[in-house]
């Protein structure tokens, strides 16, 4: 998780993630609360290359910090509020 957070970047994704309607435009009338954000949405704030904002998103779910879900063609990210949680509790603990 750590190294998934060393990068401003990611850890750009997971701050706009945590109020997904103040920082992205919804996407085809999804939920961006209950469902998340679409990769195009992430490539469109970041200004980057769609390849580069995959990897970023795919690392973040690696680390277990957000989660996806998967409708028609697309896939769409939101946070893991209780994977952030545990590890907010964890460095609170262990600090």
């Amino acid at each position: 998780m750590f190294k998934a957070l060393s990068n401003e970047s990611r850890l750009q994704i997971l701050q706009w993630l945590k109020e997904p309607e103040k920082h992205f435009v919804p996407h085809e009338g999804v939920d961006m609360r209950e469902i998340g954000v679409c990769v195009s949405q992430v490539t469109d704030k970041l200004n980057m290359t769609q390849s580069t904002a995959s990897q970023y998103l795919f690392i973040l779910q690696r680390a277990g910090l957000i989660r996806t879900k998967r409708i028609g063609k697309y896939t769409y990210y939101k946070r893991d509020e209780e994977k952030i949680s545990e590890l907010a509790a964890y460095l609170n603990q262990k600090l």
